[in-house]
């Protein structure tokens, strides 16, 4: 057999592969001091060590299995597997509300590449369709892929772009819009849009995935339909984040592009409404909203885009210690705006003084968030607080750091007067800053506690 049959295989898992004839997307029996396993071998990853081989099992799932334990092998049958779902041409239902997908990339529209182990941006938004044929029993879908990226890769130009291409749908009469996002920096592009796309008068729903779509455990099918079910038939028009609930699948949850932050590197219920409550809960067929206080959908095709950004804006994150430096050489670069993510209240060292006076008489635009993320910044009730105000930092009250920086970068793109800026900051656009949090805005479950053990008991089943 040539190399072509061992894909990525090499030094002792390779002579094992040889040893007993068994191939690459080869149907395997694998015999073990641990018991007997079967599967279909997958290729490796090119970086991978060679002391495993890989199979995918009747669950769908994927395992790695230790050369050291195998007794034997025997090959039961072989063919080779094509990872793509074809595209089909979406059928439209006369009466179901109009739908446009933008895909963006992410784990949404994704698969993985067995060659590099690497989860790549891979399906069109049409292949969704072909993965997930219930959404046209939801809406008649147009699809359109605008970037083919992951979410890291989501930066100024994507905003700009992402924005007059929504401008561009409402403007031609669209009922909703969906846009397709890996999920690491969804919240940022959120709370841009929702800077950027103002007064629309249709939902706006951006949606991801934890998990990729050839996993069994994925669940981009069901935020998918929940995000399609909320464009085109809920009555938020506004930006908002649809994802995971609970860790299950019972339904989804929508909150607001400015208030929500991915708050678990894997969970598929990561993403969080901070210092408030989500805008409503939805399920297929059921949208049952928790706030009143909401942009209700319109008729009209009325819609403010403002496509501005400047990206000479950072984050500085405080720690002790931090020398002053670091805030020079930030000024030295250019950078015309500072994000500072502070302790406590909205705290940085003395050591910092002379620094924030220097890129204050520089022009800088400095602000001062929390490392908290819950709770507002109340810079007037230390000594500190009151030393950094009077040297130029303005507290943003309860404004998530990330939304600071992408709103002082719409801000700084648009107008450089500080009067002006700072009005504009502390202006909310829509509940980026709130007068309060509600009773349940804050709610930490913690293992161990009682009174929450005694809630686990009760609830989770």
């Amino acid at each position: 057999m040539t190399q072509d049959f061992f894909q990525g295989y090499k030094g002792e898992s390779l002579g094992v592969l040889k040893k007993y004839n068994v191939r690459v997307w080869g149907q395997a029996e694998i015999f073990t001091i641990r018991g007997p396993f079967s599967g279909t071998v997958l290729p490796r990853s090119e970086n991978d060590d060679d002391q495993h081989i890989v199979i995918k099992i009747a669950t769908g799932y994927n395992i790695g299995i230790d050369i050291k334990t195998i007794t034997g092998m025997k090959e039961t049958g072989y063919k080779k597997a094509v990872y793509k779902i074809p595209e089909k041409e979406f059928p439209v239902t006369p009466g179901l509300p109009r739908v446009k997908l933008f895909g963006t990339g992410g784990t949404i529209a994704s698969r993985l590449d067995y060659r590099t182990g690497a989860v790549i941006p891979a399906f069109s938004p049409g292949e969704l369709y072909g993965a997930v044929p219930e959404l046209a029993d939801i809406c008649n879908l147009d699809t359109e892929k605008v970037f083919a990226v992951f979410s890291e890769n989501m930066g100024p130009k994507q905003y700009i772009a992402l924005a007059k291409a929504i401008g561009k749908e409402i403007e031609n009469g669209i009922d909703g819009i969906v846009i397709g996002h890996g999920t690491d920096t969804l919240h940022h592009t959120g709370a841009v849009l929702t800077f950027m796309v103002q007064n629309p008068p249709v939902p706006i729903v951006l949606v991801g995935s934890q998990r990729s779509s050839d996993r069994p455990s994925s669940d981009a099918a069901t935020n998918l339909m929940n995000a399609m079910y909320t464009a085109g038939h809920g009555d938020i028009a506004e930006v908002m984040v649809c994802m995971f609930g609970p860790t299950s699948d019972v339904y989804g949850l929508l909150h607001r592009g400015t208030r929500v932050r991915k708050m678990h590197s894997s969970y598929r219920s990561t993403f969080r409404t901070i210092g408030d409550t989500p805008v409503a809960r939805v399920r297929r067929g059921e949208l049952i909203h928790f706030k009143k206080d909401y942009k209700p959908r319109r008729k009209d095709k009325d819609v403010k885009i403002i496509p501005y950004f400047n990206d000479q804006v950072t984050m500085l994150y405080y720690y002790p210690g931090i020398k002053p430096d670091t805030i020079d050489m930030l000024v030295e670069a250019g950078y015309k705006g500072i994000i500072i993510v502070g302790t406590g209240l909205g705290h940085v060292n003395k050591e910092l003084y002379p620094a924030i006076e220097r890129a204050h008489a520089k022009g800088v635009h400095m602000f001062m968030t929390l490392q908290t993320i819950w709770g507002y910044v109340h810079m007037f009730v230390y000594d500190t607080g009151r030393d950094m105000m009077a040297k130029g930092i303005i507290p943003c009250g309860n404004m998530l750091p990330e939304v600071a920086w992408v709103k002082l970068s719409w801000i700084l793109g648009q107008t450089d007067d500080p009067a002006e800026v700072k009005r504009m900051m502390l202006t909310p656009v829509n509940d980026e800053i709130t007068d309060r949090e509600p009773y349940n805005g804050y709610l930490v479950y913690q293992g161990g506690v009682p009174a929450v053990e005694e809630f686990i008991r009760r609830v989770h089943k």
